[in-house]
């Protein structure tokens, strides 16, 4: 089975993605208290065209792994964060009130990306102890 991931393809991997989303929906879930008007309504700082640049190039990176992806929980994972990262986007640009569910919807993909990426490391964890046991 860990032969089937062409991104996530080792646990030293699948953990950095894990951390990686751990943060991430910390970051969203921060969101709630920090509320955006959208660089469209009002005139956007520096720290917002700056944010709004780093969301676009993490969603673009996101969804070419999900290209890169093999297997079906691969590209569910990928699918999920690149959900979540396209959502921030349009809330920097459009803000809060022309997309109220936004913040919502990061911290639900995020949330699930954590849940998918346990059960992706899981998968390792069982390959070791496979292997462990074998001997």
């Amino acid at each position: 089975m860990t032969n089937d991931f062409g991104v996530l393809n080792s646990r030293k991997r699948a953990l950095i993605a894990l951390i990686h989303s751990f943060v991430f929906l910390g970051v969203a879930a921060h969101g709630f208290i920090s509320p955006k008007m959208g660089i469209v309504r009002t005139a956007g700082t520096t720290g917002d065209f700056v944010l709004m640049g780093i969301y676009l190039v993490v969603s673009c990176i996101l969804a070419w792994l999900i290209s890169l992806s093999r297997c079906l929980w691969e590209r569910v994972y990928f699918a999920l964060c690149t959900a979540s990262a396209t959502f921030g986007l349009l809330r920097t640009i459009l803000g809060d009130a022309a997309i109220p569910v936004a913040q919502y919807i990061r911290v639900i993909m995020l949330s699930s990306a954590v849940a998918v990426g346990l059960l992706i490391l899981r998968t390792f964890s069982r390959a070791v102890a496979g292997e462990v046991l074998s001997d």
